[in-house]
């Protein structure tokens, strides 16, 4: 596993530079996720505009106004934070046990480099305004098309998305929560992805309407991206060894120098579990019940894909590996399905099947629909072999992501029966008539 950057090129190419260690492997994965996600939806836009599916809208803006107190102070804030810890980062002495999250969340940082942006930022502010100043401000109209918007409305969705996962992540992990609350909410660990899709879905549907761009037609192109973006954010999952794994493969165990899968004989399932206690009665809430499958790989297909035993995974959970030094230096005694490169794949699958059929799908919303629905599918049946938190006081013991998949599934059903009943009946969509150029 690579908890950062700098250890995936020293294993990859044999040399990298210290710099690496502040990019986690999980986060620059999200990075990427959001990025393509962001692409696509730009594409997506950008087509339905110029089918007439999605209009432009006018806006005041005033022009010639010299920079406002505000924007200046704001400036310099922006720029006293990213020198302060990014620049602050970059002159720490490395150090191979150095956690970015704890840095970030620390006192440290460089004052000198802070001040120094700090006011480069707010100098430039002030420099760009100036040299567009007029000797009287005037408003001027401006064409601003859906596709325009695409940055804020990510940089947007990702706030309140990120905030709704850490959320519904400290109730599918309430004992945690309660114990470390602050800590539970502030780590850089432990996020839910459907508390962040809904929370987001909820904050596009805001930003939407105040904008005036078409609901349903935003969430249909918007849908193959979602799609895409949970493909490569998985990646970061599996790269990382998060614990976003699934259950213990118990036809095999590890083995104890090399990690490596290797066929268990009768009775090395319960004899490792009792060994390395500490490490699954407290995740499997003791020993009686530790869910598992005896499955194993065809003799075409490498054992890892179905048994890992994700080695220095960044959450230091399993046995300690022999001549390791540092904190990543752990690894199942028992090797797990690797759910996140399961996901990963149908995912991506799902993806161009979203993208096939986006255009042959006519009324509005019904694209999403089909993402709500497929996306629940995937990841209910996912939950079968993952590992994840119950809730015993139900019926079925169902797990967070199976009753809100199983919600998704409904939803999607119910917006297909809905909009298709409306649908039915009125005129084919004439666009009005036509303006400039998307993109222009």
């Amino acid at each position: 596993m690579y908890p950062n950057l700098y250890y995936a090129f020293s294993d990859l190419f044999g040399w990298a530079p210290s710099w690496l260690r502040f990019i986690n492997s999980f986060g620059f994965f999200v990075a990427l996720s959001f990025i393509a996600a962001a692409i696509v939806l730009t594409k997506e836009l950008i087509r339905k505009e110029r089918e007439g599916l999605l209009q432009s809208r006018e806006e005041v803006v005033l022009i010639g106004k010299p920079a406002s107190p505000v924007e200046l102070i704001l400036n310099f804030l922006l720029g006293f934070v990213l020198g302060f810890k990014l620049v602050g980062l970059f002159l720490t002495t490395p150090d191979p046990n150095f956690k970015v999250q704890d840095y970030i969340l620390s006192g440290q940082g460089s004052l000198l480099a802070g001040l120094a942006l700090g006011l480069l930022f707010a100098g430039l502010k002030w420099y760009e305004k100036n040299k567009q100043k007029l000797p009287q401000p005037q408003e001027k109209t401006v064409r601003i098309w859906p596709h325009d918007r695409v940055g804020d409305l990510t940089i947007f969705a990702f706030i309140i998305g990120f905030i709704g996962a850490k959320i519904f992540n400290s109730f599918e992990t309430w004992d945690d929560f309660v114990r470390d609350p602050m800590g539970s909410l502030f780590s850089f660990s432990g996020l839910t992805f459907y508390g962040g899709l809904i929370c987001a879905a909820l904050a596009i549907w805001w930003y939407a309407r105040k904008h005036g761009i078409g609901f349903w037609q935003l969430n249909d192109a918007a849908a193959p991206g979602l799609m895409l973006a949970y493909a490569i954010g998985r990646i970061g999952c599996q790269v990382s060894g998060d614990g976003d794994w699934g259950i213990p493969n118990s036809a095999y165990i590890s083995d104890p120098t090399t990690g490596k899968a290797i066929p268990a004989q009768p009775g090395d399932f319960d004899r490792i579990i009792h060994l390395y206690q500490t490490t699954y009665a407290p995740e499997f809430k003791g020993l009686e019940h530790v869910p598992h499958l005896a499955v194993k790989a065809p003799s075409f297909l490498p054992n890892w894909l179905f048994a890992y035993s994700y080695p220095h995974n960044v959450i230091g959970m399993g046995a300690r590996l022999p001549l390791c030094g540092g904190d990543y230096c752990n690894q199942l005694p028992i090797p797990v399905f690797p759910t996140p490169i399961y996901e990963t794949l149908m995912c991506l699958g799902l993806f161009f099947f979203l993208w096939a059929i986006r255009k042959r799908l006519k009324t509005p919303g019904n694209l999403f629909a089909v993402y709500l629905i497929v996306n629940g599918v995937e990841r209910f049946l996912i939950e079968h072999i993952r590992v994840n938190s119950q809730y015993d006081f139900l019926p079925g013991h169902p797990t967070q992501a199976e009753l809100i998949s199983a919600g998704l599934v409904i939803s999607g059903v119910a917006i297909l029966w809905a909009l298709n009943k409306r649908r039915s009946g009125v005129p084919p969509y004439r666009p009005g008539p036509e303006g400039a150029t998307p993109g222009s």
